[in-house]
């Protein structure tokens, strides 16, 4: 295995290497607060030519204001009342944070995966280990994707571009999925293809009693960034018409 940098999270992705799905990591693509993501060889296992990594970081995960997301599960979970006073009590603790991290982690791989199966625009999930995830590398083997918000999108694909998207946010929702944190800078671009990513914190409205303002949040960071690439949309008609046919069950 090809160690570049990266330290202890190269020993996260020795698993997979073990269970044939990586060859070599050849660099670390993107790193942040939460994670760290790696583009790897793939081994026969995989069925493709890369794969990437995203390495969880452990005590340091943190996702902001993250009450607003776990308040949901909790409620998935049937939990409410006192009991879920205490919930959020015990997740503050240190052993707390800890469970809760590898929820987040949990929850991804789940949600990558039912997206995918339903031909959603996000990365093929392959397998989950540990502190990580292991899903389709986008990109070649010479340059990564890059983040929508560092692309110089034409006027001419502008507009495809952005109903791809919305018709994603829409598909989100007949799987009772709000992102809950879509921004260009979770969406991935590469040769007039798009791949959202990061889903830890995406929830269930159903459950969720913030997942309105969420959607709404999601549909405004789109409207806002393709508005000077020529598209021409309103942020809340938009997810007024989403939010209203989801609670008809019109979608």
């Amino acid at each position: 295995m090809h160690r570049s940098s990266g330290g202890d999270h190269l020993e996260q992705i020795e698993p997979f290497i073990d269970r044939g799905y990586v060859d070599e990591v050849i660099g670390l693509v993107k790193t942040g607060k939460e994670a760290s993501v790696y583009a790897c060889r793939a081994g026969p296992a995989a069925g493709c030519e890369f794969v990437a990594a995203k390495v969880f970081r452990a005590a340091q995960y943190r996702f902001k204001n993250d009450a607003v997301y776990q308040e949901a599960r909790a409620r998935e979970l049937g939990i409410g009342g006192s009991a879920l006073r205490a919930f959020n009590k015990r997740r503050k603790s240190a052993t707390g944070r800890e469970v809760q991290a590898g929820s987040w982690r949990s929850r991804e791989y789940q949600v990558l995966q039912l997206l995918h199966e339903s031909y959603a625009d996000v990365p093929r999930p392959i397998a989950a280990e540990g502190e990580a995830i292991l899903m389709e590398y986008f990109g070649d083997e010479d340059e990564a994707a890059q983040q929508l918000n560092q692309v110089r999108v034409n006027e001419a694909e502008a507009p495809a571009l952005f109903q791809r998207l919305m018709n994603n946010v829409e598909l989100f929702l007949t799987l009772n999925l709000v992102h809950g944190d879509l921004s260009p800078h979770n969406v991935l671009y590469w040769r007039g293809e798009l791949r959202i990513i990061d889903f830890p914190q995406a929830t269930d409205p159903r459950f969720n009693r913030h997942a309105r303002d969420l959607l709404s949040r999601d549909v405004a960071n789109l409207v806002r960034y393709f508005a000077p690439h020529g598209v021409e949309a309103d942020a809340g008609e938009l997810a007024d018409d989403l939010w209203r046919r989801f609670q008809r069950a019109e979608l």
